[in-house]
């Protein structure tokens, strides 16, 4: 786990579905030159080999430049990368087994889609942050119901954890959040539409940084 953790805030970068390792990689170089310091490798389509190689690759970029890397659903990937911590489903295993697993210090999410009983109990396991949605259609899971501005608000004042926002966000829509508390915006399709074009990532990350840094 590196040293020193950027704050638990702005844009959380989550990277699409690849095997294309090297196209990843220069994805990712130029999400973290737009400014993200929070990555979660996310990766449905890789087997258990190109998931740690590409998990590994991450960690040491997130490494030499100062982000932090949360792994999705894999506590014991996360444990072996010396990650930052993990992001957990409802399916994906105990909050509490991966705090034990991971250590006090270990950045610990839980994905509480639009249900604030979830999110207590999740407060009350010990996780670091509480995120809800969808919030907006999202081409990764077109199904999934929504998730009411409110329930930010709510959730940040009763639990005083970090609330993420996922499903749908992009630079159009994620003002509201962040006036409504979510501290963390949770962005897949947006930043990654055209992975083969770096400098319209860094730019489009940098568009998410700015907004953070005026409205929250």
């Amino acid at each position: 786990m590196p040293e020193c953790l950027p704050p638990l805030n702005g844009l959380y970068a989550i990277t699409p579905d690849t095997t294309d390792t090297p196209l990843l990689v220069q994805a990712v170089i130029a999400v973290l030159a737009g400014g993200c310091r929070w990555l979660q490798y996310r990766n449905k389509l890789a087997d258990e080999t190109l998931r740690r190689h590409q998990g590994a690759t991450l960690a040491a970029l997130c490494q030499e430049r100062g982000a932090a890397l949360i792994i999705n659903d894999d506590m014991n990937l996360a444990h072996d990368l010396g990650a930052a911590g993990v992001h957990l489903g409802r399916e994906d295993g105990a909050l509490q087994r991966a705090r034990e697993l991971l250590g006090p210090e270990a950045v610990i999410g839980a994905s509480c889609y639009q249900d604030l009983g979830l999110a207590r109990a999740a407060a009350r396991a010990g996780a670091s942050y509480v995120a809800f949605g969808a919030v907006y259609p999202s081409p990764t899971k077109p199904d999934a119901a929504r998730a009411p501005l409110e329930l930010f608000r709510q959730a940040r004042a009763e639990l005083g954890l970090p609330v993420c926002a996922i499903g749908g966000i992009q630079r159009d829509n994620v003002l509201p959040l962040i006036q409504a508390d979510a501290g963390l915006v949770a962005v897949i399709t947006d930043l990654f539409q055209d992975m083969h074009d770096p400098e319209a990532i860094r730019a489009r990350t940098a568009t998410y940084q700015q907004y953070f840094k005026e409205h929250s």
